[in-house]
């Protein structure tokens, strides 16, 4: 008999526990975002957080599908990005976590390095202002082209003041931007649609960001979410040893972790 309440006992526990547990809907982009909340999804469930990856295979759904409660967080972009989806939407979003970095990268198929770059050559760049603006930002840093002074983030192609090579820019979805490798002669290229691409996005570019600076991406979720107690949880189940141990070890050196 005592075994017997023992048992039901502990089959209570065992509902009530479950029954607790939150459940969340976590938008992302194929690839390393979606990856790594996989290895987050067993931390998060041992601490009561039940995680349901949702991918999107663009950067503008995954925050109009978060502010409409669709999602209650998503994990593919960077401050710059999310401000600027903010200032053009109106969302109420927050960034509740910083996550990992993808240093963008210039890709050839036509030319083994960027000094090979014809003048008057075709360089596709994405076309969202954040990117596009992070590649112009990048080929500045380079001494490829000269930008107007106080640009900030959002450079556009209208702000560059030289361009010796006589570069064309053709601006394209960011998803689109392998596609265009076979159309140009260079294409920027996001991580996370190289790794998709079957691109290596520490050996193949030709030129490649800086890792530090402001394009680390991050958790956001809705602003009246954000200090709910399973965004804690998130954010902790994330930024643990063994997730980074994962990140440097799947995508060596491609994905960087900021933690």
């Amino acid at each position: 008999m005592l075994r017997r309440s023992l048992l039901l006992v502990s089959a209570a526990l065992a509902w009530s526990s479950a029954a607790m547990a939150d459940t969340i809907k976590i938008g992302v982009t194929p690839g390393p975002h979606a990856q790594i909340l996989e290895a987050v999804k067993p931390i998060a469930a041992a601490k009561g957080l039940e995680i349901q990856l949702v991918e999107f295979s663009d950067y503008v759904v995954p925050n109009a599908a978060l502010d409409a409660g669709e999602i209650q967080a998503n994990s593919f972009q960077n401050q710059p990005y999310l401000d600027n989806q903010k200032a053009d939407r109106g969302y109420r979003i927050e960034a509740v976590a910083l996550t990992v970095n993808f240093p963008i990268g210039v890709y050839s198929k036509r030319h083994k390095s960027w000094a090979d770059i014809p003048d008057g050559g075709k360089v596709s760049i994405p076309n969202d202002p954040t990117n596009g603006g992070r590649v112009l930002l990048l080929l500045r840093d380079k001494g490829v082209i000269k930008l107007k002074d106080g640009v900030g983030f959002k450079p556009t192609v209208l702000d560059i003041t030289e361009n010796p090579k006589k570069l064309k820019f053709v601006e394209v979805d960011a998803a689109q931007a392998p596609r265009a490798l076979d159309d140009v002669d260079a294409a920027a290229i996001n991580t996370n649609y190289a790794t998709q691409a079957g691109l290596d996005p520490v050996k193949d570019p030709i030129l490649r960001e800086d890792p530090k600076g402001p394009y680390v991406n991050l958790i956001a979720v809705r602003a009246a979410d954000k200090d709910k107690p399973w965004v804690k949880t998130l954010v902790d189940s994330y930024r643990t040893p063994e997730v980074k141990e994962f990140v440097l070890s799947k995508f060596k050196g491609a994905v960087l972790p900021s933690w």
